[in-house]
């Protein structure tokens, strides 16, 4: 026993200290090497006139190049991340453009990492449109009322504007867009008042939803001393003149880029695909000021010298990974560097880039640290409190055979995966969830999907019981892995609590371990926000999302890997580890596999995404993109639950671990309302 714990405490701390060691080495990239300082700050946000309402506080990380004094002032660009995002999700950028030189400020905008005004400060109001603005008539049906929950106006209202006119931007109601920029104007200005900033050399640049921020700064600075010299946009949305004042904002020197596989494409361009068709529309010409018969991707229009150059980049790759796309990101420095003027960025080659490998680091830091939750497991099972949770797997008698647990599985995987769209999509804006309690939007998607799937699991396993209880070899609770070997028939809730203060135990190292991440001012993630510290308020949405969250995981892996488990589940070593999770694995993860291949299978043949085509583009968009995020994270969810149900023979302490990670997730640092 003791030579036992000797090998576990070994590997725990192994592993600890190899994660460390790649969010030191992520650090040493982001820094430069030294060369530059990256520090966080708070900016006050305010609404109104006379900025009579404080909004709170927003966050932001600031990297500044040694070479950047109040004696050689330097580029400054703000960074503003996408829809669901947060400030480290323009990481790529903020790395290479810093690296050669400018100082570049990343927001946390409204509702998003660790800024305190909800998403809500953004604005919305009453009314939409089904083109793009400029393009829509009452008459043809294109500019309609909405209605609904908050959430789904704020929603419809994404590419509505602050520096629209009021037509667009004011209902009767009294509502409006408010500030389109999310806090980005109030950070522009900070970044614009350094000591050590060039003033006359400003930039911006978003990323989705950033885009639309990125517009309202540069229309909030148009015409001022501190106008920016260049706007770059990733995955951004176009809009006709005739929406706002022209006489007054102008934007120069702007640079689209285009994302081959957009999943949002037809929410902002109104068409299925990205192809030539889209290059030559009347709008995009009008962007590029030239004919349709001259438009090219991947060509500059007009003149940074006047602040009329234009430019479409199209990048063979999907809406979130734009972000860290090289080629994007090479032309993107290119952009600012003829804006800013000769001399302005060092003379790094801008194919030279590091940020990519600082991903890749904080990744293996943060897969690392979920392996090392094994050894830590393993080493308080022989403490004596938990020392009874683990127990013997349930009789092999109700095994499910070859033919039944492939027929389980089949109809499992089609319930959850072709609910999915649906579910999500219903959750996200029109579920009438309690928004002060519920206030994460991705979340409420979730809670929509998952509550469906409860129902279906409750009404499916209490048929299940009647029928199975007329059986000899009847198991109860403790064959569904929430009872116990002494008492089969009850649900055993001691093993349930302690169940529950051994995952305690495993969070608290993951958090403390995120926490240590935090002091080199770096999340535990990969391009998108997993892990991060919790703000008071955000800790509050995860006691609040937990509940249901538990419940779902209960009864995911009670049905998945206590009542569906096969001769594999009792094989010893990692043959019966393997065999038993690719099991769990595809019952877990099948379903959302199929809408991904019903998604993309149609969108790479260049005939637009699954769920648009098929479903409608209601169905497209945010849960979509998130597929290709959301299945490795279920595949790891199930080597836990695996590992853990072999284990302890229970579904209790796998469940409640995953359903606690997934509500971190959730609730760390995506959408606040």
């Amino acid at each position: 026993m003791k030579k036992a714990r000797t090998k576990w405490a070994v590997l725990l701390l192994a592993l600890l200290v190899v994660a460390f060691g790649a969010l030191t080495v992520a650090n040493a990239i982001q820094t430069d090497g030294g060369n530059v300082i990256v520090t966080q700050g708070v900016i006050d946000a305010y609404r109104g006139v006379n900025g009579e309402h404080h909004l709170g506080q927003m966050t932001y990380k600031l990297y500044t190049p040694k070479t950047a004094t109040a004696e050689h002032k330097a580029p400054g660009v703000l960074l503003l991340h996408g829809y669901q995002n947060d400030r480290e999700t323009n990481a790529a950028y903020a790395i290479e453009l810093a690296r050669r030189g400018v100082v570049v400020l990343s927001l946390d905008e409204y509702g998003h990492g660790f800024s305190e005004p909800g998403l809500k400060e953004r604005g919305y109001v009453n009314h939409t449109v089904k083109v793009n603005y400029g393009e829509d008539s009452i008459e043809a049906g294109t500019f309609k009322k909405v209605g609904g929950t908050v959430r789904y106006r704020l929603l419809m209202n994404f590419s509505n504007l602050s520096f629209f006119n009021d037509h667009y931007s004011k209902d009767e109601d009294g509502n409006a867009i408010w500030d389109s920029s999310c806090g980005g104007a109030a950070a522009y200005a900070v970044l614009s008042a350094m000591d050590n900033v060039d003033s006359t050399r400003l930039g911006v640049s978003g990323h989705s939803m950033g885009t639309w921020a990125g517009w309202s700064v540069a229309a909030a600075f148009a015409g001022t001393d501190i106008e920016p010299r260049a706007t770059v946009l990733q995955c951004g949305e176009l809009f006709r003149d005739s929406v706002y004042d022209t006489s007054k904002i102008h934007f120069n020197n702007v640079l689209l880029l285009q994302a081959k596989w957009d999943e949002f494409s037809y929410f902002r361009d109104y068409k299925r695909v990205v192809d030539d068709e889209l290059l030559k529309s009347d709008l995009r010409c009008e962007f590029l000021g030239t004919t349709a018969d001259r438009a090219a991707w991947n060509e500059t229009f007009g003149s940074f010298a006047d602040g009329s150059a234009r430019r479409m980049e199209l990048l063979y790759t999907n809406h979130r990974l734009t972000t860290h796309h090289s080629q994007g990101l090479a032309v993107a420095l290119d952009w600012f560097n003829e804006a800013f003027g000769p001399g302005s960025m060092n003379d790094i080659p801008v194919t030279e880039q590091k940020a990519m490998t600082k991903e890749w680091l904080v990744l293996l830091a943060m897969l690392l640290t979920l392996l090392a939750m094994v050894p830590l497991a393993e080493l308080l099972l022989t403490v004596p409190f938990f020392a009874a949770v683990p127990q013997p797997l349930p009789p092999k008698a109700n095994i499910k055979p070859k033919g039944k647990w492939w027929k389980g599985a089949i109809i499992t995987m089609l319930i959850a995966g072709l609910t999915y769209p649906f579910m999500t999509q219903l959750g996200h804006a029109l579920l009438p969830l309690p928004e002060g309690i519920f206030r994460m939007t991705v979340g409420n998607g979730f809670i929509g999907w998952y509550s469906l799937l409860i129902l279906v699991m409750v009404v499916t396993s209490w048929t299940g019981w009647r029928k199975a209880k007329k059986s000899e070899t009847f198991d109860g609770w403790y064959g569904m892995g929430l009872g116990s070997e002494q008492e089969p028939l009850k649900i055993n809730w001691k093993l349930l609590g302690k169940s529950a203060l051994l995952v305690l135990c495993l969070l608290l190292m993951v958090y403390a371990m995120t926490a240590l991440a935090g002091v080199y001012l770096l999340d535990l993630r990969f391009i998108w926000p997993f892990f991060k510290t919790f703000t008071l308020a955000r800790f509050g949405q995860f006691c609040a999302y937990i509940p249901l969250f538990a419940l779902f995981f209960l009864l995911n892996n009670s049905k998945i890997m206590a009542s569906m488990r096969t001769e594999a589940a009792y094989a010893p070593g990692c043959k019966g580890f393997f065999g038993a999770w690719w099991r769990n694995a595809l019952m877990m993860v099948g379903g959302v596999l199929l809408i991904v291949l019903i998604e993309y299978i149609p969108f790479f043949l260049n005939i637009g995404p699954g769920a648009d085509v098929l479903f409608g583009s209601t169905f497209g968009g945010p849960f979509m993109s998130l597929l290709i995020l959301f299945v490795p994270q279920v595949l790891v969810f199930s080597l836990l639950g695996t590992y853990f149900y072999r284990r302890t023979g229970s579904v209790y302490p796998g469940a409640l671990l995953i359903a606690s990670l997934a509500a971190w997730i959730v609730t760390g640092g995506s959408a606040m309302l």
